[in-house]
């Protein structure tokens, strides 16, 4: 159990310990360290301001003279973890469903629950989130990023998508009367017109284009694809005339195969992922987020 407090005391030693060590810098030896490869014994990690510049065996660091030092035994220190696919303004479906929560739920809820979430991914040792669309809640993620950034808000560092894009008629919530138009969990574009909603979503400060290359709108409610290949090169093309990339939602092989030609960064889920489109992948350059938890939950209660 004293090893598993150690993220979170770090964590906030670094809060707390910033103003001294950008001073005369800071030292943290704890009993153990594991650097990404090895565990080590008696080795010492040297912080100065908000950036680790170095770590070694105590004694070897080229720390200035008069450095405090914060002894840690008992403890295991390890680099901060990242979460590679989050969404910090929803809670599981077995609580309230994905359907409520986007129609019933006020952005002043979400927002505050999202703000538990990133406090509790801090305390378990993520120091970075790639959150992949907000689901309806605008552009919070950009808010509690910056929120973030400035101090007002404790959490991790934070990439965010935003709206996220999806095709017309695509996504949900679905089932209401055709009269009926509510509130979707993400932004409708097609053809041309995506051009412009890639410019508006970079202009409200997103970190990157998140776009569903496929999902369940199948005549079964299976997953099929979205997207013509023609629509992600257009997406990826203007993305990346700002310096963003863009992801891919994409469960299967053909909505993989097009957003991999197309220039995607990484395919989110993958699960119907085959030899071909993976050595595909790997031609292009294009990694797998796999979202295993995200399978567990479908299993369990549908997501």
């Amino acid at each position: 159990m004293e090893r598993h407090k150690l993220l979170f005391g770090f964590l906030l030693l670094l809060g707390s310990c910033a103003l001294t060590a950008q001073e005369s810098g800071l030292l943290l030896r704890p009993q153990w360290l594991f650097d990404g490869q090895a565990l080590h014994e008696g080795w010492e990690v040297w912080v100065e301001g908000a950036h680790i510049r170095a770590a070694g065996p105590v004694g070897t660091l080229p720390a200035p003279e008069g450095s405090e030092v914060l002894e840690l035994q008992g403890q295991t220190l390890l680099p901060g973890l990242i979460e590679g696919h989050s969404h910090i303004l929803l809670h599981p479906y077995d609580e309230t469903s994905w359907n409520d929560q986007v129609l019933k739920e006020s952005w002043a809820e979400r927002v505050a629950r999202a703000t538990v979430h990133l406090r509790k991914n801090l305390e378990a040792g993520f120091t970075t989130l790639r959150d992949l669309g907000t689901e309806g809640a605008g552009y919070a993620d950009v808010g509690l990023r910056e929120s973030i950034e400035k101090g007002i808000l404790r959490g991790p560092r934070l990439l965010v998508a935003g709206r996220a894009i999806v095709a017309t008629g695509s996504y949900g919530p679905k089932g209401f009367a055709p009269h009926v138009h509510p509130p979707l969990g993400a932004e409708e574009a097609d053809g041309d017109d995506l051009i412009r909603v890639v410019r508006d979503q970079i202009g409200h400060g997103v970190d990157f284009i998140k776009v569903y290359a496929d999902y369940r709108w199948g005549p079964q409610g299976e997953a099929r694809p979205t997207f013509t290949r023609e629509e992600l090169e257009t997406i990826v093309r203007v993305a990346a005339s700002s310096g963003r990339p863009v992801v891919a939602h994409a469960a299967t092989a053909e909505g993989m195969r097009r957003a991999v030609l197309a220039g995607v960064q990484t395919i989110e889920h993958g699960d119907a992922g085959t030899p071909e489109v993976f050595r595909l992948m790997a031609e292009r350059g294009v990694a797998l987020c796999p979202t295993l938890a995200a399978a567990d939950a479908v299993l369990q209660y549908r997501g």
